[in-house]
């Protein structure tokens, strides 16, 4: 019996450390919820203003053989109030610099920054200024210096102002030697644009070329400090997922360039439910590069890459493709262009965390039960009790178990008081007495151990997928999402007061779930130990503050675990209250 105890109170105590580290250092999307807005609205935001300085890293870093060296920076420029291109279309709006051809205003419409939804609609992309912009451009080299490719200065001409999913624009620009470059952009009814490129050389020399796509953004955005969800530089590349934090690529001495040779995949800038990647033609090697580098005091981020030389003919043409993707990280949208448009790994731009193996397959478990009922609360509950169903012989074998624990308890009192004195006689009575009533000590854990990934891998879900934010359920929970939002200090909202941040929210469903799990360990063979009984009958309370910050859908998925457990268990006690059968008397 003490060793299980020992057994499950080294279990508890782990999951309260690990729950309890993210409570206090900040590790809960909930510790920071105040700047959500700003992180999903993604506007990127400097520590300290600074004076104008360039606005874009200009041209794919790292020396490949037979390149031109890297342009230089262009100086700042103001806010580009030039020609643009309206993008309208069922999920986007927003515009594009025909200065540049660069995608640099982007807004997603079905997305909004809180649950009310008259509330300002996400900003994914934002026009380049001295101290912000997040942007994404698509463009030339040339090998030799002489030949004048279109840049970040180039004034595109278009045959249409819009555009659409049902009516594609054609840019065309005329270097005056010889070279036409002809642009078609497409977009499609949700975030995914194709860039195609066609180059004609009127002149009479061969002409080498690079064609190259770069995504930029300037100032380091304000984010929770979590590690449940990559956010800053991504991409898959050589088959591998590779990644940079916004920290780590900052570097601690100096700003970090990272670069690698690729035949397929696609690179971006990630934040927890958005994206902006590109991806290019497959099969084709490519080299990429993702890093930092600081323009005065401003930080600015870049992710690149650059083809291999593009020869085209004197009277000849060329043509290559691209795809950009800018928009919400949809599991179902990105698996559909991964298998449509052969990206390969799209999956992997929503980072699923320590229990992929499972937090993917709850994921569309939870999806198709939100299909089935409409809500993804009730998806979450369904979810829990197929779980059950699932693991219902192990929980049914250990909670007969504990029920046969707590029949002989009377029993092991006696052993205790009898062989008080002798800890080694006392132990060897009490499993001869588990020996003959075949009672299994440590099977009482099962049902903690088995829900642990279920709950973190469920915690996965709801943090890092777009399809739980702003989920509700029923009455108050307007977004699973996020924490409770109800309080017990102000008695729910019936005093006009609101709490110090620093003292911990406590909800309703977190006192629903402490209520649960309370009369869960009364079910539950009490310690013969005072203390350690004392310490159980605490633990609920630890776990009710602990969790209480927690987003609200977990906490109804352990009320609702709990609820379920103890409808097992009294069950079971009912069917299995009988005299004790043969016990060694000493």
């Amino acid at each position: 019996m003490d060793n299980q105890r020992n057994l499950i109170l080294a279990i508890v105590a782990s999951v309260a450390i690990m729950f309890g580290f993210q409570y206090f250092f900040g590790k809960s999307q909930t510790a920071h919820k105040d700047v959500v807005a700003t992180q999903d609205a993604g506007r990127p935001r400097t520590e300290t203003p600074t004076p104008p300085a360039s606005d874009v890293q200009a041209v794919p870093r790292g020396p490949v053989a037979s390149v031109p060296a890297p342009i230089a920076p262009a100086p700042a420029v103001a806010l580009d109030n030039g020609p643009r291109i309206k993008i309208v279309t069922p999920r986007l709006t927003g515009s594009l610099a025909l200065k540049g051809a660069r995608f640099d205003q982007l807004s997603l419409a079905d997305y909004h920054e809180t649950t009310d939804p008259s509330s300002p609609t996400i900003t994914l992309l934002e026009r380049p200024t001295a101290d912000k912009g997040y942007f994404a451009e698509y463009g030339w080299l040339a090998q030799d210096a002489g030949v004048a490719v279109p840049g970040t200065d180039t004034v595109w001409q278009a045959d249409s102002d819009t555009l659409t999913p049902q009516k594609p624009v054609h840019l065309t620009w005329d270097n005056g030697r010889g070279l036409v470059f002809t642009r078609t952009l497409e977009v499609d009814d949700n975030f995914l644009f194709t860039i195609t490129d066609k180059v004609e050389n009127r002149g009479g020399q061969p002409v080498t070329l690079f064609s190259y796509g770069l995504i930029n953004r300037t100032g380091t955005p304000t984010l929770p400090a979590t590690y449940l969800v990559h956010e800053g530089l991504l991409g898959v590349l050589g088959g591998t997922k590779q990644e940079l934090t916004f920290k780590g690529a900052r570097g601690e001495q100096k700003p970090v360039v990272e670069t690698y040779a690729s035949k397929d995949g696609w690179i971006g800038i990630t934040d927890q439910y958005w994206l902006t990647a590109f991806a290019w033609n497959q099969n084709q090697d490519v080299t990429a590069n993702m890093g930092h580098h600081m323009d005065g005091a401003v930080d600015k981020y870049q992710v690149d890459y650059r083809s291999p030389a593009t020869v085209v003919p004197a009277g000849g043409t060329a043509q290559t493709r691209a795809l950009l993707f800018a928009g919400a990280k949809e599991v179902n949208l990105l698996d559909t262009y991964a298998d449509q448009q052969h990206i390969q790994r799209f999956d992997l731009a929503i980072d699923w965390g320590w229990f992929p193996f499972i937090t993917k397959p709850i994921f569309y478990a939870l999806d198709t039960f939100n299909h089935w009922f409409g809500n993804f609360g009730l998806a979450i509950l369904a979810l829990t009790l197929c779980v059950k169903i699932v693991f219902f012989p192990l929980a049914n074998k250990s909670y007969r178990s504990m029920a046969a624990l707590r029949r002989l308890q009377p029993e092991m009192q006696r052993l205790r008081e009898r062989y008080k004195d002798d800890r080694v006689k006392m132990n060897q009575a009490v499993m001869e007495m588990y020996r003959k009533e075949k009672v299994n000590p440590a099977a009482g854990c099962l049902p903690i151990v088995i829900q642990i990934p279920v709950f973190f891998s469920l915690y996965s879900v709801l943090y890092v997928t777009i399809e739980m934010r702003h989920a509700p359920f029923f009455g108050w929970i307007h977004d699973l999402s996020a924490p409770d939002p109800t309080n017990v200090l102000n008695l729910f909202g019936l005093v006009p007061w609101t709490p110090p941040h620093f003292i911990p929210m406590i909800g309703a469903w977190a006192l629903i779930m402490g209520l649960t799990m309370f009369l869960q360990m009364k079910l539950n063979p009490q310690p013969a130990d005072p203390i350690q009984a004392k310490l159980f009958m605490f633990m609920p309370i630890i776990f009710t503050v602990i969790l209480a910050p927690f987003p609200a859908g977990l906490v109804i998925y352990w009320a609702w675990n709990n609820t379920l457990s103890i409808t097992q268990q009294w069950l079971i006690l009912r069917r299995t209250q009988r005299p004790t059968t043969a016990v060694a008397r000493h």
